[in-house]
């Protein structure tokens, strides 16, 4: 029988196998992961549970009637009971595998979050999601899902490389349009027997700018040197692997590099019946094995690798940025985005250079912190914050996207707040007049949910050590996002304490334990939210006051007047008058615990987020706050002095930082 006659017949075989098996597999979708936010429930038979069957059943007909992959929906008149959702497809699937995925999705996410308001299911084909807030138009970057690593990949250093230049090419394609799909894949050679194979794809309703930073927030949390991984949010997603996870029939990938030429085989003269019997003989079995192979690869569960190996793989950020290579910008595009660091888009400048704003060619607005020359900050210290900061996702933080270090210049390049800083309104006698206290509440909250995720929620234990106004940003609906990571500490996951020789931050603002002693914990920063939850009530510097009231701080001027019954001494008369009595008083004891002498009686995060939210919550009684007099001044480091003379409100103040430490990792 003709060689070539029965290679062409095992191929067909082959292929025809594969092609039945998709053809009976396409219509089960692979459950991912699901999250139902713990916030607010709906009661059964309520009007909203009724909104929501109808909404689900909506989303179901849209798949029916062929919605491109992606379609939205509203159900309700009374805007308090209204359900919104929305469905998007994978890029890469046929009408009918959407349609399947949807109905499946309808049903399953009643199973797994039977009464929440607010829910959001993950398959491989699919994500559907629903809520009692428009979700329509509206990026969002939390809840991220992290597939569980796959193993370890030869070559890690150049594995990497090539990773971050595909992840940034399909992301740049996937949000380079305004309308239609954004999706894209590219593959890359790794090898001459192996390709990389990558994806990303965004919500249809999202602008390109909101699906480029979208895509940069989960791609910044991808495994690194594994053989695949991907990050997904209710609004975007990427996905990495060694095989074609995709539908390669269906979509054209990009090729990101030539593949490299094969190896040339001699072959000695005389033996080519023998070789056709040895190639025979061997590419049967291999490829029984290829089959096995490709099913073991579609049906295995990946093993989920312990919390420790992020804190363990962190190590080597110090010396080599990795995450943080997906996000890296060249010089040239900062330079045009910021029209060559213009004085017109200077926002600002603090102790370690300035601040200016920028638009991205896809008119993305961003914030570009250039560090100056003498700002004592080293490449290691900068690898530091990008490493750090990149791994960190959630509303109350400011977000990074990316960096450049090229030359002397170092680059941070976060998202543009727009309204700039809450020292900026807080402090200001007119501005702070927009401070409401339904704004102030909103604020507080707010911080304490950045600083619980940074202290127990986040993928690393991180002590900012920098809490206070001036490094929380407002966007522009006035939700707070704490910024500024360069002092940041990060703990292992047992730690709960550390000792320093050098003391940095801002005077005002730290605790006593940490000031005196060296002494740092979670403990450090609540005694600055503290301080912080004083100062948004008062609406006045603690530092300020102090230099007013001879010698007296805001803590131990409410501490004063909480024991003589007076707790509303000391709220701010721009509040006006329409506002919670029991919210104020939650938060003014809730400060004073903040601040105690005493770390241990100090409440954690966690505890303040439910002091917070349950006003049926018993608060315990404060103690006495650790008092700062006038003399404490002369015990102040260089580096504090330093601080306190950089230290003034700016436009825009993500700059404005005291100085910097560098914690062991």
């Amino acid at each position: 029988m003709n060689f070539g006659f029965i290679i062409f017949l095992a191929l067909f075989f082959f292929l025809n196998f594969l092609s039945n098996y998709s053809h009976t597999t396409e219509a089960v979708p692979t459950y991912i992961q699901h999250d139902c936010p713990d916030t607010t429930l709906f009661a059964p038979n309520s009007t909203y549970q009724s909104n929501l069957n109808a909404l689900l059943s909506a989303l179901s007909s849209a798949a029916t009637d062929d919605a491109d992959g992606f379609a939205n929906a509203t159900a309700g008149k009374d805007p308090s009971d209204r359900a919104y959702g929305l469905f998007l497809c994978r890029g890469d699937v046929g009408t009918a595998t959407c349609r399947e995925c949807v109905a499946t999705g309808t049903e399953d996410i009643l199973r797994r979050c039977p009464d929440r308001r607010s829910s959001v299911i993950w398959y491989d084909e699919c994500m559907l999601r629903y809520s009692d807030e428009s979700v329509y138009s509206v990026m969002e970057t939390v809840p991220i899902y992290m597939m569980p690593d796959a193993g370890d990949i030869a070559e890690p250093d150049r594995f990497v490389k090539l990773l971050g230049e595909a992840m940034n090419d399909v992301a740049g394609r996937a949000s380079g349009s305004e309308s239609g799909k954004k999706f894209a894949v590219v593959e890359a050679s790794f090898t001459s027997s192996q390709k990389l194979y990558a994806l990303a794809q965004c919500t249809s309703d999202l602008k390109g700018s909101d699906c480029n930073t979208c895509l940069r927030a989960v791609i910044a949390s991808l495994p690194q040197g594994k053989q695949g991984g991907g990050s997904f949010t209710p609004t975007c997603g990427v996905r990495f692997e060694l095989y074609p996870f995709y539908n390669a029939s269906a979509v054209a990938a990009v090729p990101l590099l030539p593949s490299p030429p094969a190896a040339p085989v001699n072959e000695p003269k005389g033996k080519s019946n023998k070789s056709n019997v040895v190639i025979i003989a061997v590419a049967v079995p291999v490829g029984i094995g290829v089959s096995l192979l490709f099913l073991a690869c579609r049906f295995s569960r990946r093993k989920a690798t312990k919390t420790n190996e992020a804190i363990q793989g962190d190590q080597s950020s110090v010396n080599g940025i990795t995450k943080a290579e997906f996000l890296q910008y060249d010089l040239a595009t900062i330079q045009a985005a910021t029209d060559n660091f213009s004085h017109q888009n200077k926002l600002g400048e603090g102790g370690f250079g300035e601040v200016f704003q920028g638009r991205l060619p896809n008119g993305q607005e961003i914030a570009v912190k250039r560090l100056s020359k003498s700002s004592g900050q080293g490449v290691g210290e900068f690898k530091n914050e990008v490493a750090l900061v990149a791994k960190l996702q959630h509303r109350n933080l400011v977000r990074l996207l990316g960096f450049c270090l090229e030359g002397e210049e170092k680059i941070l390049v976060y998202e543009f707040v727009s309204n700039k800083s809450l020292d900026y309104f807080l402090f200001d006698p007119d501005k702070r007049k927009q401070l409401d206290w339904s704004i102030r509440y909103k604020i507080i909250s707010g911080i304490a949910r950045g600083m619980l995720y940074l202290h127990e929620d986040s993928r690393l234990r991180i002590i900012h050590r920098d809490l206070k106004p001036s490094n929380i940003l407002l966007d522009s609906d006035m939700n707070p996002k704490i910024s500024d990571f360069a002092m940041a500490r990060i703990f292992g996951v047992d730690q709960t304490h550390a000792n320093t020789n050098k003391i940095v931050g801002t005077f005002g603002y730290l605790s006593p334990e940490y000031e005196m002693r060296g002494q740092i914990s979670e403990k450090s920063d609540v005694y600055s939210f503290g301080v912080l939850i004083l100062e948004i009530i008062s609406g006045k510097k603690n530092s300020c006051f102090f230099q007013s009231d001879g010698g007296e701080n805001l803590a131990s001027f409410e501490w004063k007047n909480w024991r003589a019954g007076t707790p509303l001494e000391l709220l701010d008369p721009f509040i006006g008058d329409i506002y919670s009595i029991d919210e104020v008083l939650r938060c003014l004891h809730i400060g004073l615990l903040g601040v105690q002498e005493d770390p241990a009686d100090r409440p954690t995060m966690a505890s303040i987020i439910l002091m917070l939210s349950s006003h049926s919550t018993k608060l315990p009684k404060p103690r006495q706050p650790a008092f700062f007099l006038q003399r404490s001044t002369e015990r102040q480091s260089k580096e504090l002095e330093l601080d306190e003379s950089t230290s003034r409100s700016m436009p825009w103040s993500i700059n404005e930082m005291s100085v910097t430490e560098v914690g062991p990792r």
